[in-house]
């Protein structure tokens, strides 16, 4: 009996131990179609999407902490992540070629969630957006989104939850681009 009781505790402790110690990811990004909507109505030309920055995992906007625990980004970084949300949307609205002479630069220039508040979280992204054709700048623009979402203050709630919210910044910040008439100009056939 003891010995039994022993080994449920030994792996119960494994099961902590081994679920513990992994960070937990940002969920994979999926479009919202009222934006994507949006883009199409602009009747986009054919777009490349160059690599957003920073690459660099290091940098201050590819490391979210929530309350000490590292979210970390399905694509490596959150740069990555944020191109691979463009290129998908492009794709979804037939306007993305990587050939293009029409080409998407970003950079992030904040980027966080935060879950320290009692009841609420919030996120807010910052990108500057660059559209060029053939060489020539067409748009240099800031966009900034914030959002804010239900939370705890029992970390097992919170954490969870700012890891859920995370897609929902990148669609609000996204929207807000699409939503542009300065951009759709930019991008227009």
């Amino acid at each position: 009996m003891a010995t039994t009781r022993l080994l449920g505790v030994v792996i119960c402790a494994l099961a902590v131990l081994a679920t513990g110690c992994a960070s937990p990811k940002a969920p994979a990004y999926s479009p919202d179609y009222a934006a994507l909507d949006q883009l199409k109505a602009a009747k986009p030309s054919t777009i490349a999407v160059v690599k957003v920055q920073p690459t660099d995992p290091n940098a201050p906007v590819n490391r979210i902490s929530l309350r000490g625990t590292r979210l970390d980004s399905p694509s490596g970084t959150f740069a990555k992540y944020l191109e691979d949300a463009i290129v998908r949307d492009l794709k979804e609205v037939s306007a993305y070629d990587a050939k293009s002479r029409t080409r998407l630069d970003a950079r992030i220039l904040e980027n966080d969630v935060s879950v320290g508040n009692i009841s609420t979280g919030t996120g807010v992204m910052t990108v500057e957006i660059e559209v060029t054709r053939e060489g020539v700048q067409r748009l240099k623009k800031t966009y900034k989104a914030n959002i804010s979402f239900e939370s705890s203050f029992a970390g097992m709630v919170a954490i969870p939850a700012g890891q859920t919210a995370y897609p929902t910044l990148v669609r609000a910040l996204l929207g807000k681009v699409y939503a542009d008439p300065q951009f759709a100009a930019a991008i227009g056939s």
